[in-house]
């Protein structure tokens, strides 16, 4: 069994200094990466399932709807590295979609939660060469080296992710799925499109408060790992959008003047004044690929839903 005490410390200082610095700015911010504890990833399942977050149900639909094309788009005997792998649905209906698959590896920062959706994945395929990786994707890390070099490798980055990362980080990410995948590889990623905030803003502030409750749990993170101070009681979620970078973002609103400690250190933060956890960044087909360009990347096939809410770009080396 891989021994992940090391990754786990690495990470743990890492959360260390992210949270250090970006509580130290005039503007304070979290690297959205840390939203997703084990806990933070069981929130996140309950948002996708949420009338208001169309997302998941709009990509599940074009999965299943272009699962035949999206398959031939990949080939035969594809090993499928899935980035950031949560629980693994839309997984299952690529994995069952595919031409016998070779392999898959799914890389996600929660490791307990990871090994439960590996686990799931393979009672379902059993004849699968699954080889789960405990990594936070969006830093460099290295494949297991074992894995079938002769068969097309697969990037899959589905449920719109990429929209968390700012241009510069999407950019580089995307390299490193190139380097992943080599120069016959190829990539399919879920793309959330630009649509009225009427439809945008309920989808990242539900009724339920399940959003809330999952931006809270940073909050709660802190406490634990860092032996922080914070009383999720006097802060608040807010969901804005952002002209300026087209997205969604997540905030925790201080509901008053107060002073926390975390990891050691000690934060002042006057009324109304916030946290940026999360953006969500929204693309056309053509921004995407723009974007997807200057890492190497051209334009395969688009699948998307007859409103146009949603898209999934295969994306091929250029």
């Amino acid at each position: 069994m891989l021994d992940r005490a090391p990754l786990q410390a690495a990470q743990r200082e890492a959360f260390r200094a992210d949270v250090l610095e970006g509580l130290s700015k005039p503007a304070k911010t979290l690297p959205s990466r840390w939203l997703y504890d084990d806990r933070g990833s069981e929130l996140f399942e309950e948002i996708t399932q949420l009338p208001e977050y169309y997302p998941t149900r709009t990509e599940t639909a074009i999965l299943r709807a272009g699962a035949e094309a999206i398959a031939a788009f990949c080939g035969p005997r594809a090993t499928l590295i899935e980035y950031g792998a949560g629980a693994g649905v839309k997984t299952e209906i690529v994995l069952a979609a595919l031409d016998n698959p070779a392999s898959y590896v799914p890389v996600d920062i929660a490791g307990d939660f990871l090994a439960l959706s590996a686990e799931r994945l393979e009672r379902r395929f059993p004849w699968l060469e699954i080889r789960a990786v405990v990594a936070d994707f969006t830093d460099d890390f290295d494949l297991p080296t074992d894995l079938p070099r002769l068969n097309r490798r697969i990037g899959f980055f589905p449920g719109s992710t990429i929209g968390n990362l700012s241009p510069a980080q999407a950019v580089a990410f995307l390299a490193q799925v190139g380097a992943h995948v080599g120069d016959t590889g190829r990539a399919v990623v879920g793309v959330d499109l630009v649509k009225p905030l009427e439809r945008l803003i309920p989808a990242y502030d539900d009724a339920a408060g399940v959003t809330a409750a999952f931006n809270l749990n940073l909050l709660v993170r802190i406490n634990r790992e860092l032996g922080g101070t914070f009383d999720t009681a006097r802060f608040a979620h807010e969901a804005r959008w952002s002209v300026e970078d087209q997205a969604i973002e997540m905030h925790l609103k201080s509901l008053g003047r107060q002073v926390v400690r975390a990891a050691g250190r000690e934060f002042e933060f006057a009324e109304g004044e916030t946290i940026h956890t999360e953006s969500s960044r929204k693309y056309s087909v053509d921004t995407f690929t723009a974007l997807a360009a200057q890492a190497g990347w051209r334009q395969g096939s688009v699948w998307s839903d007859p409103d146009g809410l949603f898209a999934v770009v295969g994306l091929e080396r250029a």
